[in-house]
């Protein structure tokens, strides 16, 4: 914000403190108090503040596109410049209207059709399109990946015709593993990303249309990927190689989230079809978990052993290769009607530790973030990843949706050291805003940036870089240490984190640099605008997700489709790729986030890694007693 902006708006603020003042001391109007001196003194008022007002709107910018964002990262809103202490924010907020929020649902919707249009055009039925050279790509087993793995958005979006054209597709789908390498082509079939975004593509579509086709394909893929099941502990392997349609199990070291993101999809199949097998896929993934030996942290490791459960990487992380398992950790509880608490014990032993041990402040400027810690003494790493920003969301999710007893009975699962940092606390309030803290720093990378869209990783100044830094701010740099102090000292001011804070451009103030300058239009981020926005009622939240898509449009869009950044700092760096879940989840967190009534509440549907949702269910009597579910 410019100097002058601010000068005008401290000039608005006090001849309208000055009004208030004027006119408190003032009988009412039309009232036989009122005299010709009070005349004169309400006349004059009113022409000081209306010479004001007119030279205010004379020096001020002009609004982008109705209230958008400007250059300089803080948007003209017009209410006087108040702060939120909750969210920490120093934009200045306003209330947008329903129908302007139903107008930029619109042009979410109006950025799918023309990127989803430009793959059918140039792509269709491969997997991706390349949006510079309008060509194609089968980089996830050629199955068209970008159609099966967006059609519940263009449910949700009411986009029929091309819903009907994927349809067709899916009829028409044999799946096939043993396939000839093209150079185009995957060398290797995932399995994580096979369920996450066919498997769970063709389930959430079904949820929301009732195609029996559907469930008949997804059972089918589900066979078709059976093998892979073939270990002793349960644990699947990666996938296939294409080139003999054998399962690829040379190396029996496999991330987490490869392992440990199938149980959704697995157990509402089971629902859907009624078959043992499926659901006792997902259980047996589970009985491997509990198995492994996590006294000292209560939280599971990054790599895993598939043949013997055993871990060869201690290192910790909520980002790349491990995000996904410890969130399908609370959403297996929520989908399967909160009864699963061998589910629920873990996620919580997981964020104990994420919150006492991994969570942290930067010395100046005090932003909050989550980072990985690697190797046996789990030595932090200090850097944020894209791929965590999914993890403010999760905790806003748990924090909204589990029952009392899950907080009131949280302390059984403490470590003593755990229990000397988090038993005096309110956990589901502690969960809320390190998810609210956690938000603002992902929405605040991208902000922050040239393009307005954030890297793949920022390096966060670590905390023996002290200079600057805030007499309060604790030697360790961690979060929980400085809630400790804020607590002993009276709760004084929103929670460290929260705080407000100005937008920074000056690369030196900032507080981290960008290590990994690319940008996939990844969901995460948004998702967890969206998340919060339900769960805290706060529009600062819906806001930061229209500065992110407006960046989108701004500096991604072709004739074509979107396609990824190189490199934030630079306009115009594009890379010739448009992943599928730019439409699954990207577009898709943005079209509700500014959505007024919720098609998917938060209460009845749960969402798998890949933004498909799934209904919440309970078990039935005879469902427990064919799956030998023993909750």
């Amino acid at each position: 914000m410019t100097y002058a902006s601010n000068f005008q708006t401290g000039l608005s603020q006090r001849f309208a403190r000055l009004m208030l003042y004027t006119t408190s001391k003032m009988p009412y109007l039309g009232s036989k108090r009122m005299t010709f001196r009070h005349v004169v003194l309400l006349v004059s008022a009113t022409l000081v503040i209306t010479v004001f007002y007119l030279v205010g709107i004379s020096g001020r910018q002009p609004p982008l596109d109705d209230w958008e964002t400007l250059d300089e990262g803080i948007g003209w809103t017009g209410n006087g410049g108040k702060t939120d202490d909750r969210t920490g924010s120093t934009e200045k907020k306003y209330q947008t209207s329903t129908q302007e929020w139903t107008r930029r649902a619109v042009k979410v919707k109006e950025a799918y059709v023309h990127a989803y249009t430009g793959y059918e055009r140039h792509a269709f039925p491969h997997d991706e399109l390349m949006p510079l050279s309008h060509g194609l790509r089968d980089n996830f087993n050629g199955w068209g990946v970008t159609a099966i793995d967006t059609m519940d958005t263009m449910l949700l979006m009411g986009l029929t015709e091309q819903y009907d054209r994927a349809l067709a597709l899916v009829k028409n789908s044999t799946f096939p593993i043993h396939r000839p390498l093209h150079p185009s082509m995957n060398d290797r079939i995932s399995f994580f990303e096979t369920v996450i975004r066919y498997l769970g593509g063709m389930l959430s579509a079904y949820a929301l249309s009732n195609e029996p086709i559907l469930i008949q394909k997804a059972d089918e893929l589900a066979a078709i990927l059976a093998p892979v099941f073939d270990t002793p502990t349960g644990l699947p392997w990666s996938g296939f190689i294409p080139e003999t349609g054998g399962v690829n199990n040379a190396i029996p070291w496999e991330q987490l989230a490869d392992v440990a993101s199938c149980q959704l999809e697995y157990a509402y199949l089971a629902r859907l079809t009624g078959k043992q097998e499926h659901y006792a896929r997902a259980a047996k993934i589970f009985d491997a978990l509990q198995k492994i030996d996590l006294s000292a942290t209560g939280i599971l490791p990054t790599k895993l052993n598939v043949l013997d459960g055993s871990v060869n990487d201690p290192s910790v992380s909520v980002g790349a290769g491990a995000d996904s398992g410890h969130e399908y950790l609370l959403k297996y509880y929520l989908m399967t009607g909160q009864t699963d608490n061998r589910s629920l014990d873990m996620y919580m032993r997981t964020v104990n530790y994420v919150l006492t041990n991994m969570v942290f402040l930067t010395p100046k400027r005090g932003l909050l973030y989550v980072s990985d810690v690697v190797g046996n003494d789990h030595t932090p790493a200090y850097r944020l990843e894209h791929l965590s920003c999914f993890f403010p969301g999760l905790l806003a999710l748990g924090a909204h949706q589990l029952p009392d007893e899950a907080f009131n009975n949280a302390h059984k699962t403490f470590s003593p050291s755990q229990s000397k940092l988090l038993s005096s606390f309110n956990l589901r309030e502690l969960h809320l805003s390190a998810a609210i803290g956690i938000a603002e720093t992902c929405w605040r990378v991208y902000e922050e940036q040239p393009t307005g869209l954030a890297p793949e990783v920022v390096k966060m100044t670590s905390p023996n870089q002290r200079e600057g830094a805030k007499p309060t701010y604790p030697a360790s740099g961690l979060w929980i240490d400085a809630m400790k102090t804020w607590r002993l000292e009276g709760r004084q001011g929103p929670p460290p984190g929260t705080e407000e804070k100005p937008i920074v451009k000056d690369a030196n103030e900032k507080d981290f640099y960008v290590s990994v300058p690319y940008s996939l239009l990844r969901p995460e981020t948004v998702e967890s605008l969206y998340i919060l926005w339900r769960v805290t009622g706060d529009e600062v939240w819906r806001d930061r997700g229209w500065s992110i898509f407006q960046a989108i449009e701004r500096e991604a869009r072709t004739p074509s489709g979107y396609s990824t950044l190189r490199n934030v700092a630079f306009h115009g760096e594009l890379n010739d790729d448009m992943p599928s879940f730019f439409l699954a989840e990207t577009l898709k967190y943005l079209y509700l986030l500014f959505l007024d009534e919720d098609p998917i509440p938060l209460d009845k549907w749960v969402f798998n890694t890949e933004a498909h949702p799934f209904p919440v269910f309970n078990w039935t009597s005879w469902e427990k007693h064919k799956f030998e579910i023993l909750a």
